[in-house]
């Protein structure tokens, strides 16, 4: 079980008293009076910023927007990179809310904000007028838990802030999600600002019982106004290399199954023609997808909510300063906002129940619906929607008495944006400059519930057939976290059981387009027959001794083989390479139990046939990590 708050960092994190301020004379005038007279006469104003990579830290920012606008602060929530960094100098108060993702790494949407932060030129004393607080997500599975928000934290402190508690550290692995410490963490929140920043009088905390307004207000327009949507989903010659805002509509042109009919799962090597597009890439590098709903989901969902799908609407902010989705086109039609927009297929967090209940016109309805976005009803929500992973239009379908009565203008409160999906790039540019592939396994899975669970993007690649016509794809790229060694002549040891090989396929082509000899792979799936992706590519670069191949089938046999058996049993290669050659290794694929048994094996190898003792073997790999002669890249 998670820990409290309160003891999710070390002392640190506290709260600095006069003595310990790094600020040291920025505060050490202000007397209590003094704070006094800036919280009354003070805007009572809060800024909200997030880090995000799948929409949680996003969702809790706005949760935190939400309670503020509640207690009456102006508040802005902003994605990291969207906010004006040299005016975070003048701003008084700020919850960071970031996630960490990959191997310790920030997201995407504040990495620019992260460069900023670490210049080594900021005054120590450039934040001495912040009073801040940091919440972390992550996931304490992996190794470097939480590691953005802690670095933040200290960073915000030499740079002279000053904390209003401490970090609070939300981990995806206790039973009840982060929220099991985002929720005594707030409340504490709260308690800290209302004491700098007291409600103005005559005025008091807007009850939860009271509905605030939504965002944005949908204006629907004549029949016969235009179509500007239908311009987003055509080729174009892009202006600039593409990106989310703008990306390149890239053509299907293959979609081949590379698994066995008989093997139960579907995996597709998918071909796009790129020409054109400006669009450059390397091994390790990342193909970031746009995918949509399916048809027949978006058809329910206008059914269910009683919306007319070619209904076309601009939609206006309700509170100045709020801007617009940037994604949306302005007209916008209900049938693309729900098919290119709403992520109706997701799986709803505890904010989109806490909001459907104010509109269910069923008391016993409304009742189940408090209940699943309370604290205590935590345990029965995770029951209900996360462990059988029951999406968000089986929700509305579960609740008719809310669907039926959700405003328009509340579509874009309730239900987040679908995000884009990332897949390692399988092929070299060197190898073919005007097309990119990428290996997808389709998600498809049975829980409790009678309906099979599909991943929205797999599924939807999936069912792209490009015989039947003109099939396009929004797609981008972005700079991969592995690299590869800049002198084609380094050996390198790839370790990548199933679609984790992918990225390895394109650094192969690429150093294969370079005259290189020194790659080593260790490939492993279930079965030879089934699922050895690329099987006679491979087997034609080992005739040409381009390649050295070890192959684990798990099921071939009786006893289970992995590609860790296979590294211990080709130890001393893998030493000779490591030790005399310089080789770089990398490993991709399942974050769950691989990742710690490959480290294992390489450990077993470094003593065996290095001589290092245990400990020398954990420190050794741990210093090829910090030089970058190992990378590992790695998802759930």
């Amino acid at each position: 079980m998670m820990s409290s708050v309160g003891d999710t960092v070390s002392g640190d994190s506290q709260r600095l008293s006069p003595a310990d301020d790094v600020s040291g004379s920025c505060r050490a005038a202000v007397t209590s009076e003094a704070a006094w007279s800036r919280s009354v006469m003070a805007e009572r104003g809060l800024l909200v910023l997030f880090g995000s990579q799948t929409g949680t830290a996003q969702d809790v920012a706005e949760r935190v927007g939400r309670e503020a606008r509640r207690r009456h602060l102006r508040c802005r929530v902003q994605a990291l990179d969207s906010c004006d960094l040299a005016n975070l100098i003048h701003e008084p108060l700020v919850v960071f809310v970031c996630a960490t993702t990959g191997q310790g790494d920030p997201p995407d949407n504040m990495k620019m904000f992260w460069r900023f932060l670490f210049r080594k030129n900021l005054p120590a004393s450039s934040l001495c007028q912040l009073d801040y607080a940091v919440l972390g997500l992550g996931d304490s599975s992996y190794p470097k838990f939480n590691f953005i928000a802690k670095k933040l934290h200290k960073r915000l402190l030499q740079l002279g802030g000053s904390p209003l508690l401490p970090v609070a550290l939300g981990d995806d692995q206790h039973d009840l999600g982060p929220d099991a410490v985002v929720d005594p963490w707030l409340v504490a929140l709260w308690d800290k600002i209302l004491a700098l920043y007291p409600l103005p009088p005559g005025l008091e905390i807007i009850s939860p019982d009271v509905r605030l307004p939504p965002k944005y207000t949908l204006h629907y327009l004549p029949e016969d106004s235009p179509h500007p949507e239908s311009d987003l989903l055509q080729p174009a010659a892009p202006q600039a290399a593409p990106c989310e805002l703008h990306p390149f509509a890239a053509r299907v042109v293959s979609n081949q199954r590379v698994t066995a009919p008989s093997h139960f799962q579907d995996v597709r090597l998918i071909e796009f023609d790129i020409a054109g597009s400006g669009i450059t890439f390397r091994a390790g590098d990342v193909a970031m997808i746009q995918p949509q709903n399916c048809p027949e989901d978006v058809q329910q969902f206008c059914q269910l909510l009683r919306l007319e799908p070619h209904r076309r609407f601009v939609l206006e902010p309700t509170e100045p300063g709020t801007s617009l989705p940037p994604l949306l086109p302005q007209p916008c039609s209900i049938q693309y906002l729900v098919t290119h927009y709403l992520d109706i297929s997701c799986v709803p967090r505890r904010s989109f129940f806490e909001l459907l209940a104010y509109f269910s016109t069923n008391e016993l309805e409304r009742e189940k619906l408090q209940e699943f976005s309370s604290a205590q009803g935590q345990e029965e929500l995770y029951s209900y929607c996360n462990r059988p992973r029951r999406t968000t239009l089986e929700v509305l379908w579960d609740f008719p008495h809310a669907t039926c009565a959700i405003p328009a203008d509340y579509l874009l409160d309730l239900i987040p944006r679908i995000r884009p999906r990332a897949f390692s790039i399988a092929s070299s540019m060197l190898a073919r400059p005007e097309r990119m592939q990428i290996l997808v396994a389709v998600v498809r899975y049975k829980t409790r519930l009678s309906k099979p669970r599909r991943g929205l993007c797999s599924t939807w690649l999936a069912s792209l057939n490009p015989e039947q016509g003109d099939v396009r794809v929004p797609l981008w790229v972005k700079t991969g976290g592995m690299k590869f060694p800049a002198d084609p002549a380094t050996p390198v040891i790839m370790i990548g059981p199933g679609t984790g090989v992918a990225p390895f396929r394109a650094a192969i082509q690429e150093r294969v387009a370079l005259g290189c000899r020194g790659n080593c792979l260790f490939f492993g799936c279930r079965h030879q027959s089934k699922d050895f992706y690329c099987q006679t590519e491979w087997e034609e670069l080992v005739t040409k001794g381009f390649l050295t191949l070890f192959t684990a089938f798990s099921r071939d046999q009786e006893e289970k083989v992995y590609v860790q058996h296979r590294i211990r049993e080709n130890g001393k290669l893998v030493w000779e390479l490591l030790s005399s050659e310089n080789a770089h290794v990398y490993l991709a694929g399942n974050a769950k139990q691989m990742p710690a048994a490959v480290a294992e094996a390489l450990q077993s190898v470094l003593q065996l046939e290095g001589g290092l003792s245990p400990s020398e073997a954990e420190e050794h790999l741990t210093a090829l990590e910090r030089s970058r002669r190992f990378q590992s890249e790695t998802w759930s």
